[in-house]
């Protein structure tokens, strides 16, 4: 059997080698480290942007929705109120049915009057109610938690987004009932669903607002 003598190894190029398997193992973890978080931060603000995205045009169709039905209690009121009588017909004065055509256009549609006196007239015509069917979407935001993205938003922003989201759902699910109840020509159960809207939409608009205000620290 060889034997060999400790003084002949060289423990330099030994502990040098060893240091430099070291320093290499731990720079390929740092190195795979930062490429994980690099590509979470990078799909982190692709979801962010997408989100912000879907908030604006639910503001805006949200907007557009309100303006068209918080008209409708307030048409069928003064309907009832200023022209509406017991046999079927209105009566008006012509100005006031002017004023009531300028304001709520395509309610009430004409189709035939009778002079009564010089200034007030009897009119048949049809009343049509126009509800605003809005889509709020969500896709963005369902999309970036079945990714698990959204888990890396941390937790008030996570909470603010679910807060809004469900909201959102319950405005959606509100809009849903008014088309039914003007489907099946349930007026007072219309008006009632549209004034609850009107509540959400004020804080869904709060929330929207919001959320775009600070989205950018989500990231």
């Amino acid at each position: 059997m060889r034997l060999f003598k400790s003084n002949l190894l060289n423990w330099k190029y030994i502990l040098g080698e060893i240091l430099l398997i070291f320093f290499g193992i731990s720079l390929a973890i740092w190195f795979n480290n930062w490429n994980e978080d690099s590509k979470i931060n990078t799909n982190k603000k692709i979801a962010l942007d997408k989100i912000e995205d879907e908030i604006q045009n639910n503001l805006g169709e949200l907007r557009a929705a309100r303006e068209v039905n918080t008209k409708i209690p307030k048409a069928i009121a003064n309907y009832k109120e200023f022209v509406l009588k017991g046999d079927g017909y209105a009566v008006s004065e012509i100005s006031k049915m002017q004023d009531f055509q300028k304001e709520y256009p395509g309610f009430f549609q004409i189709k035939d009057s009778v002079r009564i006196n010089d200034t007030v007239y009897r009119y048949l015509g049809d009343t049509k109610i126009n509800i605003e069917l809005t889509e709020l979407s969500e896709i963005a935001w369902e999309t970036s938690r079945h990714m698990g993205i959204a888990n890396e938003f941390g937790y008030e922003c996570l909470y603010e987004l679910e807060n809004m989201y469900n909201i959102q759902r319950l405005v959606q699910n509100e809009i849903n009932k008014a088309a039914e109840a003007l489907q099946n020509q349930e007026i007072d159960r219309l008006i009632r669903i549209l004034g609850f809207i009107s509540q959400l939409d004020e804080q869904l608009e709060s929330d929207y607002n919001s959320m775009l205000g600070h989205i950018t620290d989500c990231l």
